[in-house]
C-alpha cells in the first residue's frame, strides 16, 4: 500500500520505514497497480486517449492528466495530483520524473518523445535479454529496437533477468561494452533506476555472457 508519513514522506508500506509511523493512508496496492498501467499507457502509448497534449519530450501536465484519468475512469474521482507525486517518487525502477507541474515517462515509449536524459556516470558493462533465437542474429547484426523506441539495457545480470520474466524465463544475457560504444560515439542515456537506453547498439560491442 502506499502511505505518506508528515515527516518522512511517502512510502510503500504498513508503517513508515524510518520512524515507524502509521502514516496517512493514500491508496491500496490493487489501486497502485490500476493506476501505474493507464499512468504507462498515457505516457508511454496514447496520451490521444485521454485527450491529452505532450510535448516533443514526453511530458503532460500533471493537473489535466489528474482531470483526465478521473473523466476516463470514474473509480478515481478521488485523485489528486499529490497522488501522481507519490507513485512517482515510491516507484521502485524510477519509470517517470515530475518537474514542477509535468510528468513523464523515462522510458519504453513506443511513441516518438525525444529524451533528453544524462549520459553522464554510464557504467562500462550494460546487459540485455535475448531469446536463445535472437541472439545470435544480434550478436551478428547488433541490437536495434522491435516494438520500443529505443533499445532497453540494465544495469545488472540480475536486472536484466527480471526485464526478461514477461517473455523468457531462461535467457540469453548478452554484454554490452557501453564504454567503447561511447567512445566510438553511440549515445547511452540513464533512463531509469537500472534502465538505459540507446538508439542501437553494434555487434562489435556485443558479446554473450559466459
Amino acid at each position: 500500500m502506499l502511505k505518506e508519513c508528515q515527516t518522512h514522506g511517502y512510502f510503500r508500506a504498513e508503517k513508515c520505514p524510518v520512524c515507524n509511523d502509521e502514516a496517512r493512508f493514500l491508496m491500496s496496492d490493487e489501486e497502485i497497480d490500476k493506476l501505474g498501467r493507464i499512468m504507462a499507457g498515457i505516457l508511454r502509448h496514447f496520451p490521444e486517449r485521454f485527450d491529452l497534449d505532450m510535448d516533443d519530450h514526453g511530458w503532460v501536465n500533471v493537473y489535466d492528466m489528474v482531470n483526465a484519468i478521473k473523466r476516463k475512469r470514474n473509480q478515481f474521482h478521488w485523485l489528486r495530483p499529490h497522488h501522481l507525486v507519490a507513485i512517482v517518487d515510491t516507484d521502485p525502477k524510477g519509470r517517470y520524473q515530475i518537474d514542477d507541474k509535468y510528468i513523464r515517462a523515462t522510458y519504453a515509449h513506443s511513441i516518438n518523445v525525444i529524451l533528453d536524459l544524462p549520459t553522464d556516470n554510464i557504467p562500462e558493462r550494460l546487459y540485455y535479454p535475448a531469446t536463445e533465437e535472437e541472439a545470435d542474429m544480434i550478436l551478428e547484426n547488433g541490437l536495434r529496437p522491435t516494438d520500443r523506441k529505443c533499445v532497453h539495457l540494465s544495469l545488472t545480470k540480475e536486472d536484466a533477468l527480471v526485464a526478461s520474466a514477461h517473455r523468457d524465463a531462461n535467457p540469453i544475457i548478452l554484454e554490452v561494452d557501453s564504454k567503447k560504444a561511447i567512445e566510438a560515439g553511440n549515445v547511452i542515456k540513464r533512463a531509469g533506476k537500472t534502465v538505459f537506453v540507446t538508439n542501437e547498439v553494434p555487434a562489435p560491442f556485443l558479446s554473450k555472457l559466459q
